[in-house]
């Protein structure tokens, strides 16, 4: 069975070290992007710096890439663009996904992640009338372990 997933969300990345991430699901798009800028190649090694004001530890951090490939992408306005890909890995609703991302200047876009059908597909519907469900999961399931660890401390100090 599919899970329900709404139009916009936070999730992390763990291998690339970004957490509560704002990303907006577009079943319109086939392909996810991430936001970033000063995309190239050097040494055979792919160097970008992604781009997120909204969290400070992630904003403006260059990454590199021993892996990637590229893509041609066709947007919304019918113009195609080659751009590079990476294979990463997202956390939704406490499961670990391997996604493609590709690199995009997505400057004059308000979310700094997308994610495209070929993501969702077999995996998630869309309700468009809900927001944040995964990170609402997740929040309550580290609110259920604080509780816990909490009884626990109780416990080991009497």
């Amino acid at each position: 069975m599919k899970r329900k997933i709404g139009r916009v969300d936070k999730v992390d990345f763990p291998l690339l070290n970004i957490k509560d991430i704002d990303i907006k699901i577009d079943t319109g798009a086939y392909t996810s992007s991430i936001h970033c800028k000063n995309v190239v190649i050097e040494d055979n090694y792919l160097k970008c710096v992604f781009l997120d004001k909204n969290h400070p530890s992630y904003h403006e951090k260059e990454f590199i890439f021993d892996e990637y490939d590229v893509k041609v992408v066709k947007s919304s306005n019918g113009q195609t663009q080659v751009r590079y890909r990476i294979l990463t890995e997202v956390e939704l609703f406490g499961k670990t996904h391997p996604i493609h991302l590709t690199l995009s200047d997505r400057k004059d876009m308000k979310y700094p992640v997308l994610i495209g059908r070929k993501f969702l597909l077999k995996r998630f519907v869309v309700d468009i009338t809900k927001t944040n469900l995964s990170y609402k999961l997740k929040l309550k399931n580290e609110q259920k372990l604080l509780k816990k660890n909490k009884k626990n401390s109780k416990k080991t100090k009497q």
